[in-house]
């Protein structure tokens, strides 16, 4: 249990500055309803279970199924087989993502029922499966990653030209609410699968880039839609928090409904699981006993995290957003936002696994908390452009999107592939559940306030700009490390 002794230890640390930061602002600036309060601290002993047994069931369960799916796909030398399951995949690992279906629900409700839940999973899972055997054919053909991201974001830009400003900001935040929980242990795990048995005709620089790749599926598939059905007006409804009269039923109505959305998220993959063994390639029995048990601690953490969240997270942050901008201090929204950002980013599940499976790959060349750092700082700035954009009437999502991405393309040029590959990927895996919810919350939470804001376009967006940031940071982390490097390479050589 030594290994499950390790998470507990990371993810208590990584909760410990949210519950500090929420249990000050409720003292001095935001205080909070008891009921409120109470629902966040019971939410956050649920996030710290749920967290932990996540944790060390994706490491035995999740990854393990999709290394073996990704290595077995290889070894068949069918290049079709490998795009349309590939796509199979995507799109079944999309359906299935908890987090996908949040920020459905909550587009819905702001939207008032113009965009309904199950048009906007089906529109973004159809997306990430295109792009995901769009990733598994440039593993397989060699294509250049920096041509595939420069090619596609620029095809997005030119897309969004013509996209309203409300169906922008909320087809960015798909992209983050995409790569969540589930997702990402599977498709790192699907591709470095793939890369590994493909390394005579690849290398270490691919096992990174698929969670990017497929991250721009839903941006596409949102701005594509927007175009097509002809919906250029949206009305915004307002966001408040919760009111229940019982707060246990409202407890056990969250956890049942977490429930019923975990199963839907497990199921699909449990069969494809079974249909994979079934007609291509059949895993050991050690190694199926050991993705049995992952996927029975997975549901258990999956249940627990997001009840804790869904319960403790989003009205904090609907109470907190409101209650900062409501202060008149545009200073001190931007300020506290910097520092929620900071600290939120390190409760995030799929952090945790790309960090370690980074340290893994590079045979701890790069340490976990290099890129723990780099993702809290791009996270921190990401939360604070978006109070800034709440705040200014002037400033739009794009204002800030274009540059962004704009530069990380460009730096593309003159990273490691292998640092273009992991900064891509680290923006989607940053946006996953705390961002879902607990950010978003506090985002639209601002946005009903201030008076010069809008829920839809201002209030989303947040999360787009939390996919962004890393994107340019973890590249920065790749230009002085290879400086570090040559560096070291000089001394040596002068020795």
């Amino acid at each position: 249990m030594t290994l499950f002794r390790e998470k507990m230890q990371e993810v208590g640390m990584s909760m410990l500055p949210i519950i500090l930061i929420v249990v000050v602002l409720n003292w001095t600036l935001v205080p909070l309803e008891p009921q409120v309060f109470t629902a966040f601290l019971l939410g956050a002993v649920l996030v710290f279970m749920g967290l932990t047994v996540f944790l060390f069931g994706a490491d035995l369960g999740i990854g393990e199924m999709g290394n073996h799916m990704g290595s077995s796909l290889a070894k068949t030398n069918n290049f079709r087989l490998v795009v349309i399951v590939g796509a199979l995949l995507g799109f079944l690992i999309t359906v299935a993502e908890p987090d996908l279906h949040i920020l459905g629900n909550q587009i819905q409700t702001a939207t008032q029922n113009a965009l309904s839940s199950y048009s906007i999973v089906g529109v973004v899972s159809v997306g990430v499966g295109f792009m995901l055997a769009i990733g598994l054919t440039r593993t397989i053909r060699r294509w250049p990653l920096y041509r595939v991201f420069i090619g596609f974001y620029g095809l997005i830009f030119l897309i969004s030209l013509f996209v309203p400003p409300a169906f922008l900001a909320m087809a960015f935040d798909t992209s983050g609410a995409t790569t969540g929980a589930m997702t990402v242990p599977f498709v790192l795990a699907l591709g470095q699968g793939l890369s590994t048995t493909l390394m005579d005709k690849s290398s270490d620089d691919d096992v990174f880039g698929y969670v990017g790749i497929c991250s721009i599926g839903p941006i596409l598939a949102v701005a594509i839609m927007s175009i097509l059905t002809g919906n250029q007006e949206l009305r915004a409804q307002t966001v408040e928090a919760a009111q229940y009269a019982s707060f246990w039923g409202h407890v056990l109505g969250e956890f049942l409904q977490v429930v019923i959305e975990v199963l839907v998220a497990v199921i699909p993959l449990i069969i494809t699981f079974a249909l994979f063994q079934a007609f291509i390639q059949k895993a050991p029995r050690r190694q199926n006993r050991r993705i049995f048990i992952g996927f029975v601690y997975t549901f258990i953490g999956l249940v627990l995290f997001l009840t804790g969240v869904n319960i403790g997270f989003m009205d904090v942050g609907i109470y907190i957003g409101s209650g900062l901008a409501g202060y008149g201090s545009g200073i001190l929204f931007v300020g506290i936002s910097f520092l929620m950002g900071l600290v939120v980013i390190l409760a995030e599940p799929a952090v945790h696994v790309l960090s370690d499976q980074v340290e893994d790959v590079t045979a701890g060349a790069i340490r976990r908390s290099y890129i723990l750092l780099s993702l809290s700082l791009g996270v921190g700035v990401a939360v604070a452009l978006s109070a800034l954009r709440i705040w200014l009437p002037g400033l739009q999502l794009w204002h800030i999107l274009l540059p962004g991405f704009g530069l990380a393309c460009a730096m593309s040029f003159f990273s490691k592939p292998l640092f273009t590959g992991l900064a891509f990927d680290s923006g989607g895996v940053a946006s996953g559940p705390m961002a879902a919810t607990f950010i978003l919350a506090y985002a639209q939470g601002a946005a009903s306030i201030v008076p010069t804001a809008d829920v839809l376009a201002d209030g989303f967006g947040v999360i787009a700009l939390i996919a962004m940031t890393p994107t340019v940071a973890i590249q920065v982390l790749g230009l002085i490390y290879a400086r570090q490097s040559r560096k070291e390479m000089k001394a040596n050589a002068d020795k």
